[in-house]
């Protein structure tokens, strides 16, 4: 389930705001029954909320044209990060998006 969480971010290629939805429905339903999962849905959540973000710096941004740069590398990342962590899931480790800021802490 670890897996499906991150791989749901890639929704958002489909439906508006899937990247984040997508993630957050599997987070809410599974969060209380694995605590891997409640982990995974923490740090996939936070880093596509924190994706988002850096997406309207650079939609803002492309008045001066540095945004269209920045949009294209953002996707990017966007899309190897998730890669790499959907990878780690499957080995069973929660994996720490770097650049992420933490919106949603865990729990204590």
């Amino acid at each position: 389930m670890g897996i499906v969480v991150h791989l749901a971010s890639f929704s958002g290629y489909l439906i508006p705001f899937g990247s984040i939805l997508g993630p957050l429905i599997v987070w809410l339903m599974k969060r209380d029954e694995l605590p891997f999962v409640d982990s995974c849905g923490r740090n996939c959540l936070n880093f596509k909320i924190s994706m988002a973000i850096y997406a309207m710096i650079s939609a803002v941004l492309m008045l001066i044209g540095v945004g269209f740069i920045l949009l294209g590398i953002i996707a990017v990342v966007d899309i190897v990060l998730t890669i790499i962590a959907a990878m780690k899931a499957s080995e069973g480790e929660s994996y720490k998006y770097p650049m992420s800021i933490n919106f949603i802490k865990p729990r204590s």
